[in-house]
């Protein structure tokens, strides 16, 4: 999945205008992606528009009970993963970055 922020914005000056973005997961509709700055940051829907819809088939998918949907990598859908990622947890920090690597590599295959 791809989007690209549809306006600037102060409040997200770690984004940038017209930018395009792969997304990494969805939590409660709201957008995991890497910023500017490499960061692995939830972002609002709103902000952007899709250029691509396509979700990776190795997500998992799930609805909460309002129907707002959560989907990531098997890896990195554990309870709590982002928050020990942030936590600078060694194992939760190789995951990530392992499967932000394997979506790469996959990415660049896909692109030849």
């Amino acid at each position: 999945m791809i989007v690209k922020l549809k306006h600037l914005t102060a409040h997200y000056s770690d984004l940038t205008f017209r930018q395009h973005y792969t997304v990494i997961g969805i939590e409660a509709d709201d957008l995991r992606l890497l910023n500017d700055q490499g960061r692995p940051y939830l972002y609002p829907y709103q902000l952007f528009e899709e250029v691509d819809s396509c979700k990776p088939d190795d997500w998992v998918i799930e609805f909460g009970d309002d129907g707002e949907q959560y989907a990531y990598p098997s890896s990195l859908n554990a309870p709590g993963f982002f928050e020990d990622f942030f936590d600078n947890k060694r194992e939760a920090v190789v995951t990530f970055w392992q499967a932000i690597n394997q979506r790469l590599t996959i990415g660049m295959a896909a692109a030849a």
